[in-house]
């Protein structure tokens, strides 16, 4: 069941490197909220460990980790990490995203 989500090893990285910063584990919590510009909203947060139910991913020792119901809305994604001119984000590919706004950090289904 893992594969319904993909993080990348350059993702994998960036939060191997967030968290020895601030001393937590590698595990990387993604969300889905209602709100931002197109309907829903992706948000990260380093987490302290896998509820009974959530998806665990890991990709080079990360975990990523997405609780039942957010998973209904981004299963199939893989989450990045890019940087550009713009500054440096982490980046949903949802299959499932019919609209999306330019900053990428919300969409509609």
């Amino acid at each position: 069941m893992a594969d319904m989500l993909t993080l990348t090893p350059a993702a994998a990285k960036r939060v191997a490197a967030i968290a020895q910063k601030q001393a937590k584990p590698a595990i990387l919590r993604l969300s889905v909220e209602g709100g931002g510009c197109s309907g829903f909203q992706y948000r990260f947060g380093l987490s302290d460990g896998a509820e009974g139910d959530d998806l665990v991913s890991e990709t080079e020792g990360v975990r990523l980790v997405v609780d039942p119901v957010s998973l209904d809305l981004v299963a199939g994604s893989t989450v990045d990490f890019v940087e550009s001119l713009g500054g440096a984000a982490f980046k949903v590919e949802n299959p499932q995203a019919a609209a999306g706004c330019g900053c990428g950090s919300s969409f509609g289904i």
